[in-house]
């Protein structure tokens, strides 16, 4: 059985299924019962139970979201929707942004938490429906050290290893390392099968003078080289067919990325404390693919060939002054911080000829040029600051109000290295959020809470006026529910979120204008639990309403935005034996969702299941884990001409060694 650790951290390990502490709500460590908004925390534990690889599949068992929208994807994109709203860049690692589209590898995290609503007070612009938090794992000389070895379906390869401890009284490390090569299920009618080939590495030290400071410096290595060529096309009559848009050897994508950055804590005497963390990111991608479009027979597609070359350099900093006082009978936790972001973007474009491709019977492997004809070639630089104030007032111990602000300033610089033009845009934004959380006694907690949210749009409308951030409010209430000494949370949310302020393109003169209004309302229910010695449990329900409330394009007024499903259900039990063997089984029911704006065409749901077999044996762990076991055959998404499977039946065998 896990016991329950008094000594768990918003940041540290979680003991078993359930957590009981998050900053990523407030920024501060707080007992999730207190924290009123919805928020999922998914532990090491319960990632290494369900064999899980990527951060989609870490939370595609928690509710409000909805995962893998654009299919099987080899090239390691996290496609999310919380709420209804993208969430593919609204990423942060310990709490900092990270770049759009950047790689994860979900072996170097400690936890993966899922924070549902708008969030601009804790994480500055960021979209209405919510954000993913990645912890990473850092130094802990209690931990224990492993090597693990995985094969699997598609000829997949893949090891891993974590290993640390102390090096003195004040210095301990921890590297974390992984190298990937597979084949995947996608795969081109000549035979030839995308592959994947990843190598990571992320080390840390963490420096810890006295029980007042600790400095944690973390680095990180991620490189990637996959198949560019996700989905599959359709005919003149809109049916998909096995024919891929790209080649087998031109169509690949490289990305590698490197960070650098620190954690630092420093208490000022029982009360107060200084907190630091700064991360620096570059990341690298160059993209060979082929972009086509049906030709007039509608026997073919026209293809042009594609290289893309993106360039980020981004350096994150958040600074900020915590303190717990008490006056009259309430006790105050404050909260006074600034951040500071700077991205630096580059990408050039290139095209060139490339042979049709027959639909009936198509060849591949025709020589195919390097593109040379730059069409896209711009710099962007963009910087945010914020600065935020949050007080957390706990009233006779049964009174929670959390009160937030944070004012925002966003800088936006253009220059088209083509056009040697050079456009900038600022916005100035303030973001409240206001909670209240009653302490009912026996781990009940009801709660009422109001947020807001931001989103910089660029580009201008008509008159040449620059278009404003997109805001999101909403509204929402719980309950939640978390007895003291037990290893059980459950939690309901309903909400009502409106997002406006949103580009939409009149569909006669093809002109932006900001006057799309979306809203999204609806339930979730989440369970986590160890229901009895060695049986743990993870549940969720989504009853989810999301209609197009205003916009230029009539074709989508109250309409249901595509691939946002109206309902999502998964359970997942595990249960371990004494002698050590287990047993595990899920599953995950995705409603239908929609391929058009104009809802006339959609997916039917599709429930899906997942297995685990697991045996410990000393220090010797072996498991089985099996995605998808029934091999259902289901379309994510048919959107934009495009076929996108979902994900097929995957087999993971792992061995791990721990010392």
């Amino acid at each position: 059985m896990h016991g329950v650790s008094i000594d768990e951290t918003a940041n540290g390990p979680v003991p078993g299924y359930v957590a009981r502490r998050s900053a990523t709500g407030t920024k501060t460590d707080t007992p999730l019962l207190e924290t009123p908004q919805s928020i999922s925390v998914i532990g090491r534990e319960e990632l290494d139970a369900r064999g899980v690889q990527t951060i989609m599949e870490a939370v595609r068992y928690a509710p409000g979201v909805a995962v893998g929208n654009w299919g099987y994807d080899a090239r390691g994109i996290d496609w999310l929707l919380i709420r209804g709203f993208d969430a593919t860049n609204a990423m942060f690692r310990d709490g900092l942004l990270m770049p759009a589209y950047s790689l994860t590898d979900s072996y170097g995290l400690e936890r993966v938490e899922l924070l549902r609503g708008p969030a601009s007070v804790t994480f500055g612009q960021s979209d209405a429906g919510g954000v993913v938090n990645r912890v990473s794992k850092t130094p802990n000389p209690a931990a224990a050290q492993e090597i693990e070895l995985q094969v699997g379906s598609f000829e997949r390869k893949r090891l891993a290893a974590d290993v640390g401890g102390a090096l003195s009284d004040t210095l301990s490390y921890r590297v974390v390392g992984t190298t990937l090569d597979t084949h995947t299920q996608e795969r081109y009618p000549n035979g030839a099968e995308v592959e994947i080939t990843r190598h990571y590495l992320a080390p840390s030290l963490r420096w810890q003078p006295s029980d007042a400071t600790s400095f944690t410096l973390l680095g990180e290595y991620f490189k990637s080289k996959a198949g560019d060529d996700t989905g599959y096309v359709v005919d003149a009559n809109g049916r998909p067919t096995k024919v891929k848009e790209g080649e087998p050897r031109y169509s690949w994508i490289e990305q590698e990325q490197h960070a650098l950055g620190y954690l630092f804590e420093h208490r000022i005497g029982d009360a107060w404390s200084v907190h630091q963390n700064l991360r620096y990111n570059a990341f690298d991608t160059d993209k060979h693919h082929m972009l086509s479009r049906l030709s007039g027979n509608g026997l073919s597609r026209t293809r042009t060939a594609r290289y893309d070359a993106d360039r980020v350099h981004q350096v994150t900093v958040d600074t900020n002054l915590q303190g717990r006082v008490s006056t009259g009978g309430a006790e105050h936790t404050l909260l006074f911080g600034i951040d500071w972001t700077r991205i630096g973007y580059q990408t050039k474009s290139y095209s060139g000829p490339a042979p049709d491709i027959d639909l009936l019977a198509p060849v591949y492997g025709q020589p195919i040029a390097e593109p040379s004809l730059l069409g896209t070639y711009y710099k962007q630089t963009t910087r945010q600051t914020g600065v935020y104030a949050q007080d957390q007032i706990k009233i006779a111990d049964r009174w929670v109000v959390t009160l937030s602000g944070r004012q925002d300033r966003v800088e936006t610089v253009t220059r088209d290295q083509l056009s040697a033009t050079r456009t900038s845009q600022t916005d100035d934004q303030f973001s409240a959020r206001a909670g209240l959380t009653y302490l009912v006694g026996n781990g009940w907690a009801p709660y009422l809470s109001y947020g807001e949210s931001f989103l910089p749009t660029t580009g201008a409308d008509a008159n040449a006026r620059p278009f404003q951030p997109s805001r999101g409010k909403q509204l929402e209430a719980g309950v939640k529910f978390q007895p003291d000494g037990s290893r059980i949370l459950v939690t309901a949310a309903v909400f009502d979120l409106r997002k406006s302020n949103v580009v939409t393109y009149d569909q006669q003169t093809f002109e932006g204008r900001q006057i799309g209004r979306i809203r999204s309302r609806g339930v979730e229910l989440e369970a986590k639990a160890e229901l009895a010695q060695g049986l743990d449990l993870t549940a969720s329900y989504t009853w989810l309403d999301m209609k197009v409330t205003d916009s230029a394009n009539t074709v989508e007024l109250d309409k249901t935005p595509i691939q946002v499903p109206r309902q999502n259900a998964a359970v997942w039990l595990d249960y371990t034996m004494d002698n050590g063997f287990g047993l595990g089984g899920g599953v995950r029911y995705i409603g239908r969702r929609w391929n058009d704006e104009a809802n006339t065409s959609a997916q039917g749901g599709v429930a899906l299941l997942d297995a685990s077999a697991h045996y410990r044996f000393g220090s010797w762990r072996f498991a089985l884990n099996v995605n998808n076991l029934a091999q259902r055959k289901y379309a994510s998404s048919r959107a934009y001409g495009g076929y996108y499977p979902g994900s097929e039946r995957e087999l993971l065998a792992t061995v791990k060694y721990q010392f």
